[in-house]
C-alpha cells in the first residue's frame, strides 16, 4: 500500500509555550539539567532551542531518528511535555539520537501528524513517540495503516503489535501528595510565602480535562488525605483544559477562599494559575509531572512538593530500546513507586523545612505501597470504601 506524505503538517513554529496572551505574567524561568527528568533546562539543550525539527539535522549519522508528537499545550509547559522533551534530549546526549518535535494544537491534528511522520521517507523515522492519552485513538488507526513503523505512546495503551505502551500508576504518587497535604492542613504552619488555617483542615484538587487518567490523580490524592487526616475536607474541580492558567487560577482561588491550605493540581499548564493563586492567598500548592519548584522558581516559596511522573524516563527507554532493537511493541510497561516511575519530590525552597516526622510518615506509607501492604484506589468513588 502506498501512502502519500502530507505537505500541510499542522504544527506550532514559535516558542509559544502556553501562549503569551494566556500566560501573561504567570510563567517562571527555566533552569536545570536535561539529564534530570524532574527539572526543566535553561542551557543550550532547552526545549525552546530544539523546536520542530531543528535537532534533526544529523539524522543520517544518528543512532536512531525519533519523531516526537507532544500533548496539547505544547513545549514550555514546565510540566508534562517538557518532561518528555528532557527524555529525548537525554537520548540525544547519551546515544546521538536525532529527533523532531511536533506540537499539534488541537486533538484532530494528532492523527494527521502521526500519519505524516509515518509516511515520511526523509527522514525515515525509526520511532514515532506520541505523548499523552489523547493520542491513543488516532494512533490506533495510524499504527494499523503503517504496520512496519514502530511507535511508542506515553500515558495510554494502544493495542497494536507495532506500538509500545507506557503507563504510570499516578494514583500511587498522588497518594503521597495527599498524605503530605493532609499532614500539613492538620498543623499550624507558616513558612515561605504561605501559612495554614489548621482549624479549617481543608485541601483542594484541581484537574485539567476530566478523564479516567486524571481521575487516578484525584483518587490517590483523596485517599492520601484520608490516610493522614480522616476529618479533612477535599475540595475538587476540573477546569476542562491543560493550557488555561486563568481557569486554574480561578478554581484554586475559590478553594483558598473556602479555607484550603494546600491545592494539588493535575492540570498541566493550567496549574500555573494554581501557583499564582497560592501566592496571592498566602497558602500552599503541590505541583505535578516535573519538580515545579525548579521549573517555576517564581512560585517556589509556595510549592511544598511535586508529584513527578518520569515521563522522560519512558521516552528515553523507548528511544534506547529502539536503538538496541529491543522495543517492547505490543506490550505495556507500567511505572509506579516501585519502579521509580512516579515519586513525590519536595520543593527546593520549602522542602528543607518540612519536619522529619512528616518525611518519616511519607516514607513509611510509600514503603507500604511498594510492598503491597497499602492499596491505593484509582477511582475517586472507591476512596473511603
Amino acid at each position: 500500500m502506498t501512502h502519500k506524505r502530507s505537505t500541510t503538517l499542522p504544527r506550532r513554529r514559535l516558542v509559544a509555550g502556553l501562549g503569551a496572551a494566556a500566560v501573561g505574567g504567570l510563567a517562571g524561568c527555566l533552569g536545570g539539567d536535561p539529564r534530570d527528568d524532574s527539572a526543566s533546562t535553561g542551557d543550550e539543550t532547552n526545549a525552546a532551542t530544539t523546536k520542530n525539527g531543528s535537532a534533526i539535522g544529523d539524522a543520517d549519522d544518528a543512532s536512531a531518528t525519533v519523531g516526537m508528537v507532544y500533548a496539547l499545550g505544547g513545549l514550555d509547559d514546565r510540566s508534562f511535555n517538557d518532561a518528555a522533551n528532557r527524555g529525548i534530549q537525554r537520548a540525544r546526549l547519551d546515544h546521538d539520537v536525532a529527533f523532531a518535535n511536533e506540537e499539534p494544537t488541537a486533538a484532530p491534528e494528532f492523527q494527521t501528524t502521526q500519519a505524516a511522520l509515518s509516511a515520511s521517507t526523509d527522514p525515515d523515522y525509526d520511532l514515532i513517540c506520541c505523548v499523552g492519552f489523547l493520542q491513543a485513538e488516532g494512533l490506533t488507526a495510524v499504527a494499523g495503516e503503517y504496520p512496519d513503523q514502530r511507535y511508542a505512546i506515553v500515558d495510554s495503551v494502544v493495542d497494536r503489535e507495532n506500538v509500545a505502551s507506557y503507563v504510570f500508576r499516578e494514583h500511587e504518587g498522588s497518594f503521597q501528595a495527599g498524605h503530605l497535604a493532609g499532614l500539613v492542613t492538620s498543623r499550624d504552619v507558616s513558612v515561605g510565602a504561605g501559612s495554614t488555617l489548621p482549624d479549617e483542615r481543608t485541601v483542594g484538587f484541581v484537574g485539567g480535562v476530566e478523564s479516567d487518567l486524571v481521575r487516578k490523580f484525584e483518587a490517590g490524592y483523596r485517599a492520601g488525605v484520608d490516610h493522614a487526616a480522616v476529618d479533612a475536607s477535599v475540595l475538587g474541580a476540573y477546569v476542562g483544559a491543560f493550557d488555561d492558567p486563568e481557569s486554574g487560577y480561578a478554581a484554586a482561588a475559590e478553594m483558598y477562599e473556602q479555607g484550603a491550605d494546600v491545592v494539588y493540581h493535575a492540570a498541566g499548564g493550567s496549574g500555573l494559575g494554581v501557583f499564582q493563586a497560592a501566592q496571592e492567598h498566602g497558602r500552599y500548592a503541590i505541583g505535578v509531572d516535573s519538580d515545579q519548584s525548579r521549573s517555576n522558581p517564581r512560585y517556589a516559596d509556595v510549592i511544598l512538593a511535586s508529584m513527578v511522573k518520569r515521563v522522560g524516563t519512558a521516552v528515553y527507554d523507548a528511544a534506547e530500546r529502539t536503538i538496541d532493537d529491543e522495543l517492547g511493541t505490543g506490550e505495556t510497561t507500567a511505572l509506579g513507586l516501585a519502579e521509580d516511575g512516579v515519586a513525590l519530590v519536595y520543593g527546593t525552597s520549602l522542602g528543607p523545612v518540612i519536619p522529619d516526622d512528616v518525611r518519616d510518615a511519607l516514607g513509611e506509607s510509600g514503603d507500604r505501597i511498594v510492598a503491597g501492604d497499602l492499596s491505593v484506589p484509582s477511582d475517586p468513588a472507591e476512596v473511603g470504601q
